[in-house]
């Protein structure tokens, strides 16, 4: 598949931002099979730091809201990744850290019905509907008060996304198709 550069940029930087359990892995993972890019997931290093910290998700969340130099040290990552583009880099801010950053980016937001997330992870890591539906909320509204707190980002705001896909009642291929249809209307394939 060709990839054409943006807004005459040589190097091609796609970020896929959404909510846990919206399909973000599953697009950007398709993204790099169909496109060829090397993919980066941010969450991978915030869980790994989760576990060196011995926390849970909700607890290095919670933490994360008094110890702003985290997400500094996790999101500086990002925009370095970002800066050195070819890449798909998979992050709930990543939309945003190129867009603050003036950094060439098609950039996609993926959300779904919470009850249908919720379902996603449970078949994904277990435990029931009611417990991971109570992490999303606790999980959301962590990173919404420490990205408007650090950053003043209000993650409602969709305005600055190339592409807002609903994926509750797409498959992933279903995902797939609506994001590679808006990337030749924008030329970017």
């Amino acid at each position: 598949m060709k990839i054409n550069s943006l807004n005459g940029c040589e190097m091609v930087t796609i970020t896929v931002s959404g909510t846990p359990g919206s399909g973000k892995t599953t697009v950007a993972k398709f993204l790099k099979e169909k496109i060829g890019l090397k993919y980066v997931y941010s969450g991978k290093v915030f869980r790994e730091m989760a576990r060196q910290y011995g926390m849970s998700l909700q607890d290095f969340g919670r933490y994360c809201e008094k110890h702003r130099e985290i997400d500094e040290k996790l999101d500086n990552r990002q925009i370095e990744i970002l800066k050195e583009g070819d890449v798909i880099l998979e992050g709930r801010l990543a939309g945003w850290l190129a867009h603050r950053n003036n950094i060439p980016a098609f950039k996609i937001l993926i959300d779904a019905d919470i009850d249908v997330r919720a379902k996603r992870i449970v078949k994904r890591e277990g435990g029931t509907v009611e417990e991971r539906k109570k992490e999303i909320v606790e999980r959301e509204k962590s990173e919404m008060l420490r990205y408007k707190k650090y950053y003043d980002i209000d993650l409602k705001d969709t305005s600055i996304y190339d592409v807002v896909v609903d994926s509750t009642n797409l498959s992933p291929k279903g995902v797939i198709d609506v994001i590679l249809k808006k990337m030749r209307d924008k030329h970017f394939l």
